[in-house]
């Protein structure tokens, strides 16, 4: 099909005559035969299951697609079903996590595939609201799930969306309002072609990826919105979408020690609650340390440490928080054991990439070990 169709029917129109409703019932037609011949060919379109839907989603969330693909392969080889997820140990799935980030998504995950197993006899439930109570998934998730795997006419509204549509519509409202959001899905709800639901939502959220793209100029000539987008017609693709300012992060300043003994590395559990739950991770304080206070800080017998030698400063950015770190890699001499029961535990450096689960955050220093 030459240039697609989408190129033969773009809407022509005067500058006022399309109202809010009928210019989003406009796109449906060029939008539809656009992701027909510009799909991205991605793992999880392959053989849209319900599961493979759920994980994908949950995979994608604050996280870019070309990283998500290998965790995708191994997390479905590994997890093949809603009962493997359910069963499986909890370092067994962190470790399989490790590296995504948002280890919550993770955690949250075998909630509901316990949820589902006890509830739904091991199948994700075919109903937006029955997907919409599971651990986990908000609004966009469970329209993904109902319209992209049960084609069910539920939108499916991310970030992705929110900018296509206030673009579309030249609509300054704040879209890190949830009132905006809402208005968006309702409106989407009433005009979205009942029969092509799944390829509807994932032609909008494609356009926003890779046409109509964040942090940068929208390749408009590409899009299939092109001739209603009124963005597009006013110039203004710099002022929309509209965002909110954020609440700016706060700073927590750690020591980071890579401590070593042998062939052994230490490491340390965190608690079951809070930032980074469950995982493990290298043995770290609150502060900035100078080298000679290194050994007290961490429980080590001065007389067992061999060297103290700075590592690179590093940098690690949460949603809500930042940690800048100094570290440090520490040598003890064989047998030298720590002076606080509990801080940490030695275990062999091939069981710490094999076996423990190590969040991306001590990735400047995990790297070295």
């Amino acid at each position: 099909m030459t240039k697609h169709l989408y190129d033969r029917i773009q809407v022509l129109e005067r500058e006022d005559e399309l109202d809010r409703q009928q210019r989003l019932k406009a796109m449906a037609r060029p939008l539809l035969s656009w992701y027909e011949g510009h799909a991205r060919a991605l793992p999880w379109r392959d053989d849209p299951t319900p599961y493979r839907v759920w994980i994908s989603e949950i995979m994608l969330q604050q996280t870019r697609v070309e990283a998500v693909k290998p965790y995708f392969e191994r997390f479905m080889a590994a997890l093949p079903t809603v009962q493997a997820l359910a069963a499986v140990e909890d370092d067994r799935l962190m470790k399989l996590w490790e590296g995504l980030g948002y280890y919550t998504r993770a955690r949250n995950l075998k909630k509901a595939a316990l949820m589902i197993t006890e509830r739904h006899g091991g199948e994700l439930p075919g109903s937006y609201e029955a997907l919409l109570a599971l651990p986990g998934i908000g609004s966009y998730t469970a329209g993904a799930i109902a319209s992209i795997a049960f084609g069910l006419p539920v939108p499916a509204v991310d970030g992705n969306v929110l900018r296509v549509i206030s673009r579309v519509l030249a609509d300054r409202e704040d879209i890190r309002q949830p009132s905006v959001k809402a208005r968006m899905e309702r409106e989407l709800r009433e005009i979205m072609p009942r029969e092509r639901t799944s390829q509807y939502n994932q032609g909008l959220i494609e356009v926003g990826a890779i046409v109509c793209v964040p942090g940068g100029e929208p390749r408009c000539g590409e899009c299939p919105m092109e001739s209603i987008c009124l963005t597009r017609r006013q110039g203004l693709w710099k002022e929309i979408p509209v965002r909110g300012a954020l609440k700016k992060r706060k700073v927590e300043e750690l020591t980071v020690c890579l401590i070593r003994r042998g062939e052994e590395v230490a490491i340390h559990k965190r608690p079951d609650t809070g930032l980074l739950a469950s995982l493990y991770e290298l043995p770290n304080v609150t502060g900035h340390l100078e080298p000679d206070q290194v050994p007290g800080a961490f429980g080590l017998s001065a007389d067992l440490v061999e060297a103290v030698e700075p590592l690179p400063a590093a940098k690690h950015i949460f949603s809500h928080v930042e940690w800048h770190m100094a570290g440090y890699a520490v040598s003890l001499r064989e047998g030298g054991e720590m002076n606080r029961e509990g801080a940490f535990f030695f275990v062999e450096r091939s069981a710490v990439k094999g076996e423990y689960p190590l969040p991306g955050a001590f990735k400047a220093y995990t790297k070295l070990i």
